[in-house]
């Protein structure tokens, strides 16, 4: 069974972008395809980055089942808040932790803010930085204006119509770039 992996970005005390992972968590989870799990980095409280796991001379336990999840997932969701047209520093510090792992690894980019843009800005940097490493970038994005009128706390969307179209079709490109990946292997 393939595994997908939600990177839910934030670190900050009060976050909302969690909602949006747990919505997808949620949405994934009844799909018998394939199971499902949050990779939350404020679980991980990773140090600030000073070296690739591949160079690091004692890895922490943290660092190396990260890095597995990673590398063995068919594909990662990556919520992400923008903060000054950027993404945090804990997205960034993990980015770059690993290498090999994020290697032809389908990404699919779900960017979250308060305000009315759903962190457009946010994904042009973010696509840049994975598309150097090699990731294989979903070209769907799931943007998310105003997280806090659209999810509630528990990942439930408000307009769960609206929003299960907007997700279903999204998730699907994510599975397609699966099946390529998969296809490219043999």
């Amino acid at each position: 069974m393939k595994n997908i992996v939600i990177i839910s970005a934030s670190v900050r005390e009060g976050r909302k972008s969690n909602r949006v992972a747990l919505y997808f968590k949620n949405l994934l989870t009844n799909n018998k395809e394939f199971t499902c799990e949050i990779a939350d980095l404020m679980e991980y409280n990773f140090p600030v980055f000073n070296e690739r796991l591949k160079f690091q001379k004692q890895p922490s336990e943290k660092t190396i089942l990260f890095a597995d999840k990673i590398r063995s997932a068919a594909g990662v969701i990556i919520v992400t808040p923008e903060y000054n047209g950027g993404y945090p520093a804990s997205l960034k510090n993990v980015i770059d932790l690993l290498h090999e792992e994020w290697k032809r690894k389908p990404v699919a980019l779900v960017s979250v803010s308060a305000g009315p843009f759903g962190g457009s800005q946010v994904v042009t940097s973010l696509l840049f930085t994975l598309w150097k490493i090699g990731a294989w970038m979903v070209p769907a994005m799931f943007p998310v204006p105003k997280v806090e009128e659209a999810f509630d706390e528990n990942g439930k969307a408000f307009d769960e119509a609206a929003t299960s179209k907007r997700a279903t079709n999204f998730v699907n490109e994510l599975l397609l770039m699966i099946q390529a990946q998969e296809h490219s292997k043999k």
